[in-house]
């Protein structure tokens, strides 16, 4: 069975790009999911002189033999301030040091939302240009505007939206197969 990792760009425990993830968990047929927490992989901000004197933590170690067993990836970001959330740009900087393909070469849908009307188009944006320099294998890009009236009850109810997410969905598992 093929196994896809579902990262959720954010470290907050009412994460709406975690909801996101989980309403695409559910999507998926046939295939084993590891979600992986970004607060269970808790990591000193990444520095040069840091890495120097203590070497590469033992949690980034982990996380890394982690995307070593996956057929592909989902991913949700979080947008501050128009990039990554800090806690999943420092994880991407540490796992960098130990392999620079992060991604794996991997297939990886790349997903946002945010509670404005753009859903995080400018991290996906930034995402989109840089992550296949780091090995990803985009097959397509998901963003969901405006999360709190466009997901409720943990269901997208725009038609076309939910339309457009369940698409990219089966898109992704035709690919991973």
């Amino acid at each position: 069975m093929k196994k896809i990792i579902t990262i959720a760009g954010s470290n907050s425990q009412k994460s709406i790009n975690t909801s996101l993830i989980t309403y695409t968990n559910n999507l998926l047929e046939n295939v084993d999911i590891i979600s992986v927490d970004l607060n269970d992989y808790v990591l000193p901000i990444y520095g040069a002189d840091f890495e120097a004197e203590n070497g590469i933590p033992t949690t980034v170690k982990r996380l890394d033999e982690l995307f070593n067993t996956a057929d592909g990836f989902i991913v949700s970001l979080a947008e501050h301030n128009g990039s990554y959330a800090a806690v999943f740009k420092n994880t991407i900087d540490w796992l960098s040091r130990v392999n620079t393909k992060i991604w794996r070469e991997k297939p990886m849908l790349l997903m946002a939302t945010s509670p404005g009307g753009r859903g995080g188009a400018t991290v996906l944006q930034s995402a989109s240009a840089y992550f296949p320099f780091m090995g990803a294998n985009i097959t397509d890009t998901f963003s969901l505007p405006s999360f709190y009236n466009n997901f409720k009850n943990g269901e997208i109810n725009d038609e076309c939206l939910k339309e457009d997410i369940h698409s990219k969905v089966n898109n992704f598992q035709i690919i991973i197969n």
